[in-house]
């Protein structure tokens, strides 16, 4: 299979207003290392997805990652934007360093192609309007998001970041992505304290390619 991964145009801004929960954007958190190809469903397969370790996440400067076990269920606490589309079939799996970096991929096995196409199509969606309900549901945030793009792999992923300030100066940035296998769709989340200036686009979208074309 070709390992080339590519990305459909430039990050574009989606919103720049968005508000969300300090301690809920510390705590839901996802990545995924890389190799990708071009794909299509017909090379989709079948038994248990499997999930990223913790080497195939973006490098920390300053500590390895760490891993819990694949867990059956939701997680809890939900991820920011995109838990409450997940249903109680979901699996997931934590990832976290010694600082303030975290990451969670969770992976939910529809009953056909069609509904992981429209579930994946739910979460973007999602995605996409993050910011603004974060800004409406917490006034003392404001938020801004982004669309870095679609990455070629598998049955496709997409690539979004979100930046959340707090009235009282807490500053949170993370990095989503929603990818598709047949009738699997996976999230992967990143986050940390910072800016988008301090998230590892390019390292995310490849740990993206990764944790798709790994499913199977």
């Amino acid at each position: 299979m070709s390992t080339r991964i590519r990305r459909a145009g430039r990050a574009r801004r989606l919103h720049t207003a968005l508000a969300a929960p300090v301690a809920v954007l510390a705590l839901a958190l996802g990545a995924v290392p890389a190799s990708a190809a071009a794909g299509s469903d017909s090379g989709s397969g079948s038994g248990t997805p499997r999930f990223l370790e913790p080497g195939e996440l973006p490098a920390h400067p300053s500590s390895d990652w760490y891993a819990g076990e694949v867990t059956a269920g939701q997680p809890d606490p939900l991820p920011f934007c995109v838990g409450e589309a997940l249903p109680s079939t979901t699996s997931h799996r934590r990832f976290w360093t010694e600082y303030d970096t975290g990451a969670l991929q969770a992976t939910v096995v529809e009953r056909s192609v069609q509904r992981a196409q429209d579930f994946a199509a739910l979460l973007r969606k999602d995605l996409a309007g993050c910011a603004r309900k974060a800004e409406a549901e917490n006034p003392d945030v404001t938020a801004r998001s982004m669309y870095y793009g679609r990455l070629n792999v598998e049955g496709g992923a997409d690539v979004f970041g979100v930046h959340t300030e707090t009235s009282w100066g807490a500053s949170d940035v993370n990095l989503f992505s929603v990818g598709r296998d047949g009738s699997t769709v996976t999230v992967v989340q990143w986050g940390q304290m910072g800016t988008f200036d301090d998230a590892p686009v390019t390292a995310f979208e490849a740990t993206t390619a990764t944790a798709v074309k790994k499913l199977y």
